[in-house]
């Protein structure tokens, strides 16, 4: 049965991320180990509580977490490539449109994020990555291109993104994410929802 309370879901995503199936990726069968944990957007702040609290549990546990807010990492690379200042200096006169096509250039997340994701993995040991900021970065950055080009990224080890809002799975329509519960993204089909998994 699916946890509802926000209770109920931070004590299943302690078990289940604590568990050694999960840590081991057993049952997946040659599937990515991407997990998505939907939730209420009105949420977020309680969900970053509890996000924290899990973290600790599981250190406790001696399972290492290595988490990137693509929030923080976005303006960390334009900061390194210097565009930041301008970035800031340009928003408030530039067309919406068009500013948003700047930034996705920027932010690409074949050229930009995943490689630079890539660099930060390489640095430390972990068992867990989670990767949160979902919400911050739309519409620059979209998560189903994130995901995507995090495939070739992410190996050995399992992966959960926080998501502020559904993840539909359907037989018919495939897997979608709905960020905030009200845009549908493009199709998603690999990542597996973790409330769903047994711990």
């Amino acid at each position: 049965m699916i946890p509802k309370t926000l209770p109920e879901q931070e004590e299943h995503l302690f078990a289940v991320l604590s568990g050694r199936r999960f840590l081991q990726m057993e049952g997946l069968s040659n599937e990515v180990p991407f997990f998505i944990y939907p939730y209420p957007p009105e949420d977020a702040l309680a969900v970053a509580t509890a996000k924290k609290r899990i973290k600790n549990r599981l250190s406790n546990a001696g399972v290492a977490v290595f988490e990137i807010n693509l929030y923080d990492l976005s303006v960390e690379l334009l900061k390194e490539r210097g565009v930041w200042g301008r970035v800031l200096a340009i928003e408030p006169d530039q067309d919406k449109a068009d500013f948003r096509e700047m930034l996705q250039g920027m932010l690409d997340p074949q050229l930009h994020i995943a490689p630079a994701i890539r660099d930060r993995l390489a640095q430390v040991d972990f068992d867990i990555f989670f990767l949160t900021g979902i919400g911050e970065v739309f519409p620059f950055i979209r998560s189903h291109n994130v995901l995507n080009n995090l495939q070739s990224v992410v190996k050995g080890k399992p992966m959960l993104m926080f998501f502020p809002g559904r993840y539909e799975q359907s037989d018919t329509l495939g897997s979608s994410l709905v960020l905030f519960g009200r845009l549908k993204d493009d199709q998603y089909y690999r990542a597996k929802n973790i409330l769903e998994q047994e711990a």
